[in-house]
């Protein structure tokens, strides 16, 4: 599967669940919907995912945690928030830089349309 599919997939299963259950609940229940909406999909889906970060021989497992990893290739960081800050986008862009993981989601569930709320990224 390459790129666009995972990532188009992962959109449409976003899509999905912001379309049943509007903008207005917790990150928390965004992250379980849209994680079963992609497993009934066929798709693997790890949640909460740590990932320690390696500094000078050191491996620091306090290092940060994904939100949610689909098939071992992409990265879906999840926000419910007014405005996607930058801040936001540099935590994901950190998140490719110091994983093993080439590719990455934002969405902001909290927005009228989500696909105002969507941003790729590719390391």
């Amino acid at each position: 599967m390459n790129k666009d599919e995972l990532t188009s997939a992962i959109i449409g299963a976003a899509i999905e669940v912001h379309k049943t259950l509007g903008p207005d609940l917790l990150e928390s229940v965004y992250e379980k919907s849209l994680s079963h909406e992609l497993v009934l999909k066929g798709y693997e889906v790890k949640r909460q995912v740590w990932q320690p970060v390696h500094f000078k021989g050191i491996k620091m497992d306090e290092g940060y945690r994904l939100d949610m990893v689909v098939n071992e290739e992409a990265i879906v960081e999840l926000k419910h928030v007014e405005v996607i800050l930058d801040v936001h986008d540099a935590q994901v862009l950190t998140y490719l830089q110091l994983s093993k993981y080439k590719k990455a989601l934002l969405i902001n569930f909290n927005v009228r349309l989500l696909k105002h709320g969507i941003k790729r990224f590719v390391n």
